[in-house]
């Protein structure tokens, strides 16, 4: 394993309870792009936005139909888990995770063998779809059938609703169940790690405040800064793919 630049500091070793934050930035060794990266989607196409803010997708048909294409055509659906998604596989097993909480809708962590449990999904799953009117959920893949059977916007079936893929849209608030328990596991750690966010999104990046605080050490792994860098006990501007690894080989030891 190739270690970064920065060395670790020896309080390390001696922690015992972990929360980690996991962006877009964790995914993309699996094939999956970030959004605001060199290589985002929305940094090569700013047009993609729309199909993310709720306003637009309700009022716009066409916007819709972008949408169904996209998540059908989403690399999720094959992509596999990374070495960045092993190691927190393998800080559980070590009995120093608390919790993943992460921004994600892929699945990876689940995929790769983190216990469900202990996964907190604060912007929903993109595998479920969700009425908008009468809250119906209906697997992502049924729903796709309709699509690929000449169907662009399918409807609820049981009211006519307008459906979207069972994630957090811009405009749209997270579920309070999902963020208390995320407010929760911030503030309930010894350790808060936030690796491949950007931290640009509120409220999940304000858990790095919750949980400094809480009295919790703060380190942020991402290949750009933050705004939250000022804040952290550690700050790894390395590849997630190499640097949580390597901090996750130190928290085992």
């Amino acid at each position: 394993m190739s270690e970064p630049s920065t060395p670790l500091p020896p309080w390390v070793s001696s922690v015992t309870s972990v929360t980690v934050l996991t962006g877009a930035g964790i995914s993309t060794d699996s094939g999956i792009p970030d959004f605001r990266g060199p290589q985002g989607l929305w940094t090569k196409d700013p047009s993609a936005q729309a199909l993310f803010t709720l306003d637009t997708y309700l009022a716009d048909p066409e916007v819709r139909r972008r949408a169904w294409l996209a998540r059908r055509d989403h690399p999720a659906w094959h992509a596999e888990p990374n070495a960045a998604h092993r190691a927190l596989v393998d800080l559980e097993r070590a009995g120093r995770l608390r919790a993943i909480v992460t921004q994600n809708v892929d699945g990876l962590h689940q995929r790769a063998g983190s216990s469900p449990g202990k996964v907190i999904e604060v912007h929903g799953t993109m595998f479920t779809v969700e009425c908008l009117s009468c809250q119906a959920h209906t697997p992502m893949r049924e729903v796709l059938d309709r699509v690929d059977a000449g169907d662009p916007d399918p409807r609820c079936t049981a009211c006519g609703g307008i459906q979207k893929a069972a994630t957090i849209a811009f405009g749209q608030a997270l579920k309070p169940e999902v963020l208390r328990a995320a407010v929760d596991a911030a503030r309930d750690c010894e350790l808060f790690v936030a690796a491949g966010t950007s931290l640009s999104v509120q409220p999940a990046a304000g858990l790095c405040l919750e949980a400094v605080e809480a009295g919790a050490r703060l380190a942020i792994l991402n290949a750009e800064p933050t705004p939250y860098d000022a804040y952290a006990d550690l700050v790894l501007n390395e590849p997630v793919g190499t640097s949580l690894p390597w901090l996750v080989a130190e928290l085992c030891r």
